[in-house]
């Protein structure tokens, strides 16, 4: 019995260890400002991989979906805002909407069941604006690819569970009624 406890409180121990990134001590807080200087020291390329994977032994669990499962909106709140700025260098530009949907492409159904409040953050993440106008018109480009599409080719069901949902307000953001305008 002593010996099992023994390796209990070892595994335990390590997973404790290993998992405790500085990200998920800022998670483990709920603090987006903590999360903003734990993310600052990552390179621009590993941003996305530091906020959307930390590795535990064999297992790779996500820092994203460890908030929401905590209830940390906050810290949930500042992942996505973060990985979806986007970034450049001389040689590069850094947009991790690629990343995140590639991790999870669930997310929009995980926002809906845990925190739907997040989700215009995400939408309004996906929708790039120009700062500047020409003519009184404002150039937009709409992230909406993965919205559309699974990695397979098939239609992602985005609409379906936005359906379920029945919430109004988001079916009213510009993303959306873009998605669904091309879809039908």
């Amino acid at each position: 019995f002593r010996w099992s406890l023994g390796l209990i409180s070892r595994i335990l121990v390590r997973t404790i260890t290993e998992g405790s990134t500085i990200v998920m001590l800022a998670i483990n807080v709920n603090s987006a400002r903590q999360l903003r200087r734990a993310v600052v020291h990552a390179p621009r390329g590993s941003r996305a991989a530091w906020m959307l994977s930390v590795q535990v032994g064999t297992e790779s669990i996500s820092p994203l979906y460890i908030a929401l499962e905590r209830g940390s909106l906050e810290a949930a709140g500042a992942v996505l805002e973060d990985l979806l700025t986007i970034r450049a260098d001389r040689d590069k530009y850094y947009y991790g909407a690629d990343e995140l949907f590639a991790r999870h492409a669930d997310v929009v159904n995980r926002l809906i069941l845990d925190a739907p409040e997040l989700l215009p953050k995400l939408f309004d993440g996906l929708v790039w604006r120009a700062r500047t106008t020409e003519q009184g018109k404002r150039r937009v480009n709409y992230y909406l690819k993965h919205l559309l599409q699974t990695p397979d080719g098939e239609f992602a069901s985005t609409l379906r569970w936005l359906a379920k949902a029945k919430n109004p307000k988001l079916v009213c953001h510009p993303i959306v009624v873009l998605l669904s305008e091309t879809l039908w």
